[in-house]
């Protein structure tokens, strides 16, 4: 997780993200609740047993967005670090892989090759992480929605160096745009898959989609157009000191109705973050503040992402 030391609605990223919004009483008084909810969240996922480290944001960079690594790498159990091309060039100021692998060494964690897509960005393509992409690490597929942020070349590449199968689709959200990252209606368990089902126009991507999700075993729980627009799609499922926990934001819990929130805790226990302010002004809920990390440990196998 990467603490903020500058937040407000991102002028070069608004376009594209229509969750974001401009604070009411400024950008100091927004960094200042952007902070204490992120000191917040970093708290309650260790108090479930998750293990977390934190970096923090390099002020004088100017990143915004900084809070939400996920976008610019990802962590594979072969010991790969991938890092990916961003839209926008303000966001590609985030990366600090130096800085990450060396933390990452002082934990234990084995980095045995990195592998860098940055240089699609000269040609104006892009993939933002796991914003842009949902994996399933246990079978081999990342699904992805096609967007200004994900280009269908990207996740093509990505998908080929992990030997992964591509499941690509559009989504539109409530007012009839294109959803941008694909964690914003997909949240994949271990055997839950939260998905926004009715949010592709197309019916045969979406039997498609429905149908690798029913192949790979996940029980459906549905979400709606309404519910993603409250980042009821933005989870993350973790292992827990005592089990699967799914993180998720107060916002989004909230949004569910009783059958489904049974459902839920059926398969994980909500781990519940307030994080309204990074929601409203940033644009991205707790499953993007998060990066997981599925690298080699010596001594101690996994972390604690849950595959």
């Amino acid at each position: 997780m990467v603490r903020p030391e500058t937040f407000y609605a991102h002028p070069e990223t608004v376009a594209t993200n229509p969750f974001q919004h401009a604070p009411l009483e400024g950008a100091a008084v927004a960094l200042a609740a952007a902070q204490r909810e992120f000191d917040a969240a970093v708290l309650t996922l260790g108090d479930a047993g998750i293990e977390v480290i934190v970096i923090e944001a390099e002020a004088a960079a100017e990143t915004p967005d900084a809070l939400f690594p996920n976008n610019w790498f990802s962590t594979h159990a072969d010991g790969r670090l991938i890092l990916y091309p961003m839209a926008t060039t303000s966001r590609r100021r985030e990366r600090r892989p130096d800085l990450l692998r060396s933390l990452l060494a002082s934990r234990g964690y084995q980095v045995r090759e990195t592998i860098d897509f940055t240089s699609l960005e000269a040609a104006g393509v892009w993939v933002e992480g796991t914003g842009s992409m949902i994996f399933d690490r246990r079978l081999g597929t990342v699904y992805a929605v096609r967007s200004p942020r994900t280009h269908v070349e990207a996740v093509d590449k990505v998908a080929g160096l992990l030997g992964y199968r591509p499941v690509l689709f559009d989504a539109l959200d409530g007012a009839g745009r294109a959803i941008y990252h694909t964690n914003v209606l997909m949240a994949l368990g271990p055997r839950l898959a939260i998905f926004a089902a009715s949010l592709l126009p197309d019916e045969r991507e979406r039997a498609s989609v429905l149908a690798a999700l029913e192949a790979s075993g996940h029980e459906h729980l549905e979400i709606s157009a309404e519910q993603v627009g409250h980042f009821a799609g933005n989870v993350l499922f973790l292992n827990g000191m005592s089990g699967p926990v799914a993180a998720i934001s107060r916002r989004a819990l909230a949004s569910l109705s009783a059958p489904q929130r049974r459902q839920l805790e059926h398969h994980a226990s909500p781990v519940v973050c307030d994080v309204a302010t990074i929601e409203h002004v940033g644009g991205g809920g707790i499953r993007c503040m998060l990066a997981e990390i599925f690298l080699p440990r010596s001594g101690h196998g996994l972390a604690s992402a849950a595959r």
